[in-house]
């Protein structure tokens, strides 16, 4: 049997950023249109007209859709899943019967072979009624294993598994570890080939649908491979079934919120899987997951959607009916500039998740940035409607629908609703991962050209080449980002929103400028500033969402004018609150606290700065380890706290001094 050196605990960044790298889509062969954004150019033609579902595939997903939502209507109760812990057999072989566990297979596999943007539809209905059903259905079906076994399958394993899946057999992803999360190069769990079977062993934690799955994705660890002189190493997916010897659920985790969450822990204890469940082939398992996310993270854009639609409707019937200080709250300007911006937001969610995914359906597009923007910008708008929500709704938003129902209320869920979608904001990539995963896409074309000059480890001669290509770039690209008609008439077709898409083509040769002079202010260190990252794909968001927002009210207002001039409206709302977000994010590059607050942060995390939290009870990383004693002697100078010296303090609580030490506390 082959051999597999020891799996290392600890990967240094040079090593995981390589692993990364190597899994990146090095090519753009398809145009992208938010690509061109952060390259100082709007290429409108993209994204406008506002494209639209084919109105046959429209015909073809109605009966389901409407089965679909009449069986939520009346055959889920959301409160009962919530307080149980789990789903009723009988709702998940009701969704197996109606065949929503395959909806984007194809009809020759036994799916219902609709589309992208059908599925979205499904999603949205079943979110806007349980968030546990909506875990179960896309984990199963945008990153478990119907999507890259449609993408990347090969025929006899669509004709093994399609079938299976199709009528109900639950699948999941297992990419996660106790050491690994948006670090894959610290991967533990391997597969060594022995003869014409992989051997499987390790173990994944925080596998959704793991607890109820007949199949899973597994990725793993597999033999390094010699490029050109040079380690590489190989990541590669397999197709298991969970019901071979040595696979073993451990654990079922329990979280804040989506109490029916099948998540688990697994282990893989010498699992023999055949040479032909690889999928798509050895050492393209990291790729293979980035590329199937790509159309798997618009799940979560349109369940944001789902939620601010309802959020919406909840306080929009609150405001009305509840009256305090002689009038209804929703006429107090506090709370009518809340609803008036969920409304707005909920527009703009709605317009980019849905444009994401008609770009998907219709192919010809690059939409990595795009469908990462569509998670980052749709999640966060969206916890922020929920946080309003609750506001709205004061103690009432509060309090769980089965109190408010005991005491005669209408039970209405904002409070399972906010604990539900709190983990949009890390699922599939979290938000601090998308901001580096949009960054590091949006300078690709730089790093393309002056790479060479500004990446350390170069030799002279490519440094010199690297100088030739970026004079012979920069010197034509860089004064055209100053250039530019953003005035009137140009986007006349737009009518009243015509003035935010000039904005948007100002911002965009802006915002072009910004990211250059980042990288000449920064250079190498630029990946290190992470805030100033942020700002400028928080600006890149904005912008694409306006865009989305202004060509799908556009859109509505050429098909019925008295209804769309209530979307132009809302439309104009929003990208009058987005233009100002927008100058704030620019702003924030020159005028921040970036450094002093990283330095006092590394200051608390070496206990410098533990003084100041002395009163509190300690924190110890296993049950029952926490000292009373400890905990007795400090609470002794809570009445002189400012005569405890830091060194003192920090003996008492047993905090290393040294940044580098700080690991003993994990």
């Amino acid at each position: 049997m082959a051999t597999l050196a020891p799996p290392k605990r600890t990967v240094s960044a040079d090593e995981a950023r390589e692993v990364a790298e190597a899994a990146r889509e090095q090519e753009w062969a398809a145009p992208s249109f938010v690509r061109d954004l952060f390259l100082g150019k709007l290429r409108m033609d993209l994204i406008h007209p506002y494209p639209e579902q084919d109105a046959d595939e429209v015909a073809r997903a109605k009966p389901f859709l409407d089965k679909l939502e009449r069986f939520l209507r009346e055959d889920v109760d959301s409160d009962r899943i919530d307080r149980e812990g789990e789903i009723p057999e009988t709702v998940i072989d009701g969704l197996r019967q109606l065949g929503a566990f395959g909806i984007k297979i194809p009809r020759e596999y036994g799916g219902l072979g609709l589309s992208q943007l059908s599925y979205m539809k499904a999603i949205e209905l079943v979110s806007s009624v349980d968030g546990s059903l909506t875990a179960l259905l896309s984990a199963h079906q945008s990153i478990g294993v119907p999507q890259p076994l449609k993408m990347f399958g090969n025929e006899a394993q669509k004709k093994k598994y399609f079938p299976r899946l199709a009528k109900g057999a639950i699948s999941a992803f297992a990419l996660t570890e106790h050491g690994v999360g948006s670090d894959p190069a610290a991967m533990e769990t391997t597969a060594i080939l022995d003869d014409d079977v992989w051997v499987l062993n390790g173990e994944k934690l925080w596998c959704t649908n793991g607890t109820k799955a007949e199949l899973l994705v597994v990725m793993a660890r597999t033999p390094s491979k010699m490029v050109s002189g040079k380690e590489k190493k190989q990541i590669t997916a397999f197709i298991v079934e969970t019901d071979w010897p040595g696979v073993e659920i451990v654990h079922r985790c329990h979280f804040m919120g989506l109490k029916a969450l099948y998540n688990g822990v697994i282990r893989f204890t010498n699992v023999r899987v055949p040479k032909e469940n690889v999928l798509w082939g050895e050492g393209k398992g990291l790729k293979l997951a980035l590329i199937t996310l790509n159309t798997g993270r618009l799940t979560l854009p349109i369940s944001s959607v789902a939620a601010g639609k309802r959020c919406l409707e909840i306080s929009r019937r609150w405001a009305a009916e509840r009256v305090q200080w002689g009038r209804p709250i929703g006429q107090h300007d506090a709370i009518a500039q809340k609803i008036g911006t969920m409304a707005a937001n909920t527009l703009a969610m709605e317009a980019v998740a849905e444009l994401c995914g008609a770009m998907a359906e219709r192919g010809g597009y690059d939409i990595r940035l795009e469908a990462a923007i569509a998670k980052l910008y749709n999640s966060e708008a969206g916890w922020r409607i929920i946080d309003d929500t609750v506001q709205i709704r004061g103690g009432r938003g509060y309090e769980t629908a089965d109190s408010l129902r005991a005491r005669g209320e209408a039970p209405i869920p904002v409070e399972r609703i906010m604990r539900d979608f709190r983990i949009n904001l890390i699922f599939e990539g979290s938000s601090e991962i998308m901001h580096l995963f949009i960054a590091r896409e949006a300078v690709d074309k730089h790093l393309q050209v002056a790479g060479d000059v500004v990446l350390p480890g170069k030799t002279v001669r490519e440094r010199l080449a690297g100088l030739g290509r970026s004079a012979a770039f920069y010197g034509w690209w860089y004064p055209s980002r100053w250039l530019g008609w953003s005035l009137w008439p140009r986007y006349a077709e737009f009518g009243r929103l015509a003035k935010h898409v000039r904005f948007v083509e100002r911002s965009c040769r802006r915002l072009a400028r910004s990211v250059f002079h980042s990288m000449i202010r920064f250079g190498p260190k630029l990946e290190l500033r992470q805030s100033v990252l942020f700002r400028l794909v928080d600006v890149a968001a904005e912008l694409f969402a306006m865009a989305a927002t202004c060509s799908r009210a556009q859109g509505l207002y050429k098909q019925d004018r008295a209804a769309g001039a209530r979307a132009v409206k809302l439309a104009d709302l929003f990208c009058r609150q987005a233009r100002r977000r927008v100058r704030s994010k620019f702003n924030g590059l020159r005028r921040n606290e970036d450094v002093p607050t990283y330095k006092f942060a590394q200051e608390i995390l070496a206990g410098e700065a533990v003084w100041r939290f002395a009163y509190m009870w300690p924190v110890r990383s296993s049950p029952g380890h926490c000292s009373m004693q400890t905990h007795c002697r400090l609470a002794s100078n809570v009445v002189h706290p400012f005569k405890l010296k830091p060194r003192v303090v920090r003996q008492q609580l047993q905090v290393p001094r040294k940044q580098g030490e700080i690991g003993q506390l994990s």
